[in-house]
């Protein structure tokens, strides 16, 4: 049996970066990167990527590439909108010319964040901001392109390797006597390695079966707001005996209209995952273990 083709993209962002060890497994795994030298992995260069996958003819090509600076997407909207949808189009395109598998990473940033019931893949859809419009217009040019594919929507990714929302309070929390954090936006966060584990899982069950196509909300169990999220990282540091200086009552709930940014966020990002979990035969864990885990990984050398 011939062993299974992977073509990568976006291989050194946090998602990718787990996926090179989730996918490796599977089958022979080409890892590219924006700045990859032998085989174009750069999503400006549209016909550079759709002569990569010609050259590699991969059975499965994985795209965790994006661009994710969301405010800064709201000053370079067409450069956002070639990474996010002209780029995914492209790689729908040969996905379905080489009879290839698609799997892509969307983002609850597609909804308009109203409400306080988890989005369904179903509902409708309404982006607040650049970023999650291109993100859409890469959803629907996959789906328009009609090869097989999984869109995977998460939010509030983040992993121990890298920059994320955990250090950076962890860091205030070292440095400051009080901190104000977002209350009024409520998600699951999300841990990078949860996220390329079910994807190698679900490409497993894809391969046999091909009705499973189609688009599945992925995060984790629970959902928490910014604030719960910081009071949990920095309570965890301190019972493990990092010296925290701000006390948890001085941990101060704020609404988002407190921090004016440029592209506006959903408050409500939570997802429904009941389908990803009813078809691929999987259980998601609560958002506390995952944090537990990552934050066991990076706090280890300084307790």
């Amino acid at each position: 049996m011939t062993p299974l083709k992977i073509l990568l993209f976006g291989k050194g962002g946090q998602v990718g970066w787990e996926l090179q060890r989730s996918l490796a497994p599977l089958g022979e795994l080409v890892a590219l990167d924006a700045d990859s030298r032998d085989l174009c992995g750069d999503f400006t260069n549209l016909e550079g990527i759709a002569q990569t996958i010609r050259a590699v003819a991969p059975d499965i090509i994985v795209n965790a590439a994006a661009h994710t600076a969301v405010d800064k997407a709201e000053s370079e909207a067409d450069f956002a909108r070639t990474i996010n949808a002209l780029a995914p189009g492209v790689l729908a395109q040969e996905a379905k010319r080489n009879g290839a598998w698609l799997v892509h990473y969307s983002t609850d940033y597609v909804f308009d964040g109203s409400g306080d019931t988890p989005w369904l893949e179903t509902d409708g859809t309404g982006p607040l901001s650049i970023y999650g419009k291109t993100k859409l217009e890469g959803e629907e040019a996959i789906r328009a392109s009609g090869c097989q594919h999984l869109i995977f929507r998460t939010s509030w990714v983040y992993a121990a390797r890298g920059g994320n929302f955990a250090k950076t309070m962890l860091k205030l929390a070292q440095d400051r006597d009080s901190l104000k954090v977002i209350n009024d936006q409520i998600g699951a966060p999300t841990g990078a390695d949860l996220l390329a584990d079910v994807t190698a899982h679900a490409i497993r069950t894809a391969l046999q079966r091909p009705d499973v196509s189609g688009l599945y909300h992925m995060v984790a169990g629970g959902e928490t707001s910014w604030h719960g999220y910081a009071s949990f990282v920095i309570e965890y540091a301190r019972q493990i005996g990092i010296s925290i200086k701000v006390a948890p009552e001085a941990i101060e709930p704020v609404p988002a209209s407190a921090f004016p940014l440029p592209a506006p966020r959903p408050k409500n990002s939570r997802l429904d995952t009941r389908k990803l979990q009813n078809i691929f035969g999987l259980t998601l864990p609560h958002w506390q273990s995952g944090v537990n885990r990552m934050l066991t990984e990076i706090l280890e050398k300084q307790s």
